[in-house]
């Protein structure tokens, strides 16, 4: 049935008939042509053991030393989990992505500690107050373990592991054999398994990973956090990341493919490039014929034309699609799909960043891979619904800090159109630097989405120097000789104009926004960029400056010494034709390095435009107002100030609307327009009752907005955002809970402890609300309300269907239920 399937449908693609898409989890479009390949990539997601701890912890029997390896004898047991007969049922049953650290216990450290400055302890604060690192060394090490079965048939192919990230410092052992070791937390690893497989029996995969150290000074998690998958395919074959496609915006399509031959003889094949279009339809096809010696690799180069070119952008992101076959002998031994899409860029140093030909203002935000209550081991729905709050906000950029992001994010921003600046951990021309560089790029050139490069991120020792700029040449020249159509950037923090800036395309700023005139005389026809802009701090809902309590106002008043406030940055970087735009030190408030206050209990940033669970700030108003071009009215602070009668209240508007009129309990307070890029205030005595705005657009009042004070808090209101999720076992949705008065106005100050309970094929798997020093645990299922909200994730269980039932409750308050449909 599947041969009658697969000809029939080669068979309308070679027709250039479409070809249905199937809709994703996700809601990607995946045309039903990427089923068809002989490959199989088989999801190794599920059905791991976990266990905390060193080898001699986890099984003393078997006489190891500490943690003790040995490499005198391969394919026996080198560590104890590793042995066939080992008894792994005290251990956790986990699926991946898995983050540890997040069940860890919080331990208090009284300061933070810079990463640029050198201490015996661990910089706790920066990570979160985890207890991870060198002054937990229990906490630091956890063993994988998968038992699996493989067919008879797999003897003779070509059999890998591909491990999208694990955190960090990661030893692979199969079957007794160590495969290999792979320090870096965020670079994938493809690891071939081919030699050391077991057809006959059980195969044991064991995975160590070390996190004792870090690679960065924000929370980074600890484990197998993204996903694994075995990839089974011939010998002869096309390599993983081994198709790019280099578009022009005419249409003409350069083709790279690498094919690998692991046979003992010389292959003769046609390497056979179909390019389909959004809509599944085929709109070129090329063959080439190959001769490849016994254990060698090419690389075929082909030329495609595409008919009535579809650009890729923010507003219409169109994919292509090339399926990469290998033919021998008329039979297809192995096949690639890959996703690229046409569009041009380009960097002026007088007037900025175009997208095919278009001039764009740059706008956007860094963001850390890390959400409430599964920190780095986000689901694939969740890098998906991050992606579509910045659209909503109308970012256009999404710069990955400071590390290779996760592919599912990079899909999400080719489908959705959001730009990327894309950055790789270690800035350094050693051998490791220089292989995670090349890393990213191959695996991330196809993306439409990446515009940018980023060799570095305030790199305050190498950045102003002569060897840093030795160093950056070299990591030039790597990038270069794999994607010479994309420029070249580095964030400092200072120095710009001297150290590394000649080996920079287009230089990025952090920050020191009084040094861009002095480095635009030195460098005139360089452009610029704002790498990091703002590093504003507000905390979700307060209002009043507390360090006791660790929160910042809202308003937005407050930025590090060496940063501006939003409004500051906007309307410096907006003024100027030159400046290509900037990215918002954050998007999302993430754990560790805890500004403004750096001290217990502290345990994430005030950074963001959004918290930590996705629920935005009421500086997302501000960007929203001037990001987009749908009309916006906020008000804020909320309106429940008991005991602060006849006090004066800051009273501030979000708008893009001409003017705006404001009244207390129906008494006009006065009318003021509304400067670009800015905001308005006034100063109100407090009296409990409604505060009413009145936008005007063009002399008339198009819009209206209100602050109630609310009474004390009645009831639940539960929300989902997604009405069906698909039974993978992975696909999740956010539920949002919020406490209301007995007339609907939501409380703003409610702190009531909620409880979720779920049934049918569906779970709670974490939960968050976004407060910056809550120690409560995320893998729960319950969670106190901050200033009014919470949130938890309800992932499906794999393979069942139904309605998942989850009801919020909480003392004193009327309940709220929702459904979530799980589909197949």
């Amino acid at each position: 049935m599947f041969e009658t399937d697969r000809r029939t449908l080669l068979r309308a693609a070679a027709a250039g008939m479409a070809v249905a898409p199937a809709l994703t989890a996700t809601g990607a479009s995946a045309a039903t042509f990427e089923d068809l390949s002989p490959r199989r990539r088989i999801p190794f997601d599920f059905d791991w053991r976990f266990s905390l701890g060193h080898a001699s912890d986890v099984n003393r029997d078997y006489g190891f030393g500490r943690d003790q390896k040995t490499f005198a004898k391969q394919g026996q047991g080198v560590a104890a989990p590793t042995a066939a007969d080992f008894d792994d049922s005290t251990w956790r049953a986990v699926d991946l992505p898995h983050d540890w650290a997040i069940d860890l216990p919080f331990a208090k450290n009284e300061y933070f500690i810079p990463p640029n400055n050198p201490d015996d302890g661990d910089p706790a604060a920066g990570h979160g107050y985890k207890a991870l690192g060198r002054k937990f060394p229990e906490n630091s090490i956890g063993w994988y373990r998968k038992v699996f079965r493989l067919d008879k048939a797999d003897e003779t192919k070509r059999l890998t592991l591909e491990f999208d990230g694990v955190f960090r410092d990661a030893t692979f052992i199969l079957n007794g054999y160590i495969l290999a070791r792979h320090e870096s937390g965020y670079t994938p690893v493809s690891i071939d398994i081919s030699n050391f497989i077991d057809t006959e029996g059980p195969n044991v995969l064991v995975v160590r990973v070390d996190a004792t150290l870090g690679e960065g000074w924000f929370y980074e998690g600890a484990g197998i956090y993204r996903h694994v998958w075995l990839v089974k395919t011939d010998r002869l074959h096309i390599p993983q990341w081994g198709v790019w496609a280099r578009g022009e915006t005419s249409g003409q399509v350069a083709l790279e493919t690498r094919v690998a031959n692991q046979e003992d003889s010389t292959a003769e094949l046609t390497l056979v490039s179909t390019v389909f279009d959004g809509a599944g339809k085929a709109v070129a096809t090329v063959e080439s014929a190959v001769q490849i010696g016994a254990f060698a690799e090419v690389t075929v180069p082909q030329a495609a034309a595409l008919p009535a070119p579809h650009l890729w952008s923010l507003d219409d992101p169109h994919l292509y699609t090339i399926r990469s076959e290998l033919r021998r002998n008329d039979q297809v031994t192995d096949a690639a799909t890959t996703r690229f899409g046409l569009r041009d860029i380009r960097f002026d140093a007088q007037n900025g960043f175009f997208l095919n030909g278009k001039w764009l203002k740059i706008r956007g935000a860094n963001n850390h891979q890390d959400h409430a209550g599964v920190g780095i081991a986000m689901p694939d729905a969740l890098h998906v619904w991050r992606v579509e709050q910045m659209k909503a906000l109308g970012a256009n950029t999404w710069r990955c800090a400071h590390n290779p992001p996760a592919p599912e994010l990079l899909d999400a921003c080719d489908r959705l159109g959001m730009l990327v600046v894309n950055e790789t951990r270690l800035m350094t021309s050693a051998p490791e630097g220089i292989a995670q560089l090349e890393t990213l790029i191959r695996r991330d050139r196809n993306h439409p989405s990446v515009i940018l490069w980023s060799i570095g991120n305030e790199e305050t020792a190498q950045q102003g120097t002569a060897r840093g700029l030795k160093i950056a040449k070299d990591m030039r020249r790597a990038v270069k000789a794999l994607d010479p159509t994309r420029p070249v950037t580095a964030a400092m923090n200072h120095y710009q104009g001297y150290g590394i800036t000649p080996a920079l395309d287009v230089m990025g700023f952090n920050y020191h926004e009084m040094d861009i005139e002095p480095f635009r005389k030195l460098y005139p026809d360089m452009p610029i960029i704002g790498t990091e802009t703002a590093s504003a701090v507000s905390t979700r809902g307060e209002y009043i400056r507390d360090e006791a309590r660790g929160y910042v106002r809202a308003y937005d008043l407050d930025a590090p010494s060496y940063a501006l406030t939003a409004e500051a940055w906007w309307t410096l970087y907006n003024s100027k034709p030159y400046l290509s735009g900037g990215l918002v030190w954050t998007g999302f408030d993430y754990r560790g390095e805890p500004t403004p206050f750096n001290r217990w209990p502290e345990i994430s940033s005030h950074f963001g435009i959004f918290d930590t669970c996705g629920f935005p700030k009421d500086i997302y108003h501000y960007y929203r107002s001037w990001w987009q071009d749908e009309p916006v009215l906020h008000l804020l602070p909320h309106w429940n100030w008991e005991g602060r009668e006849g006090q004066a209240i800051a009273v501030w508007a979000y708008a893009n609307l001409d003017a705006v009129e404001l009244f207390l309990n129906g008494k006009s307070l006065g009318r003021k327009t509304m400067p670009r890029d800015s905001h308005q205030e006034w100063q109100v005595p407090y009296a409990p009752g409604t505060l009413t705005a009145f936008g005007e657009k063009n002399g008339k009042v198009v819009m209206k907005t209100m602050r109630r004070t609310a009474g004390p808090a009645a009831r639940l209101v539960l929300t989902a955002n997604r009405a069906a999720v698909t039974n993978d076992g992975q696909d999740v949705a956010l539920l949002r809970v919020e406490a209301v008065d007995k007339d609907g106005l939501p409380v703003p100050n409610a702190d009531n402890l909620v409880h979720f309970d779920s049934d049918g094929p569906g779970a709670v798997i974490g939960v968050g609300n976004g407060n910056p020093t809550s120690l409560e645990a995320d893998r729960a299922t319950s969670r106190r309300l901050f200033n009014g909200l919470a949130q938890a994730i309800v992932q499906s269980r794999r393979g069942q269907a139904g309605l998942c039932r989850v009801t919020a409750r909480s003392e004193g308050l009327a309940p709220a239920s929702v459904t979530i449909r799980i589909e197949a």
